[in-house]
């Protein structure tokens, strides 16, 4: 990690995040994110942030501004995906902060809210960060002009602190990310 004065890890925004760095990440694997079985296709994220201990990445998050419809309604969201640490260094609150320096920099993106995707497994871990399930099913966009309903846990997460999220149907009008 890079080491702050204080002792403390640092995060470092990344000039790149390629196959590459997941794999020092997470190692190689078909599957690092346990989401093949959706069938579905993702997208790149455009921005990266990452940890990185003795020179290593450990930690990533990456962020992507998408279109959004709730409700009928047309705005953004700042995607979040690509959260990983390193099965050695978990437990470390590596997850927070990466996740915090991603979310620091998607408020001054515009987006009133951040909404990610997860497996069921991993909802207590991001509801201690902050974030909420939704409690509707999201529809998203994939090849084909297919519109499919999301399998994974939808959740989201205010980025201003008067952000309230809206109830109505949910469509991501892009691939997920």
């Amino acid at each position: 990690m890079n080491d702050s004065p204080g002792g403390g890890p640092t995060v470092t925004r990344l000039s790149r995040y390629t196959k590459t760095e997941q794999d020092e990440i997470l190692g190689t694997g078909d599957d690092p994110f346990g989401v093949a079985d959706t069938g579905l296709t993702w997208l790149p994220k455009d921005e990266h942030f990452g940890v990185r201990l003795d020179g290593r990445l450990v930690a990533h998050a990456g962020l992507l501004r998408l279109p959004i419809t709730v409700d009928g309604v047309e705005t953004e969201v700042m995607g979040v995906g690509g959260v990983a640490v390193a099965p050695g260094v978990r437990g470390r609150g590596l997850a927070r902060l990466v996740l915090a320096a991603a979310l620091d920099h998607a408020r001054t993106q515009g987006p009133r809210h951040a909404l990610l995707f997860c497996r069921p497994p991993l909802v207590p871990l991001y509801e201690r960060l902050g974030w909420r399930p939704l409690d509707t099913d999201v529809r998203v966009e994939q090849p084909g002009s297919r519109v499919v309903t999301m399998p994974l846990r939808t959740m989201v997460t205010p980025l201003r602190d008067d952000a309230r999220w809206p109830a109505g149907p949910v469509r991501l009008r892009s691939l997920p990310m």
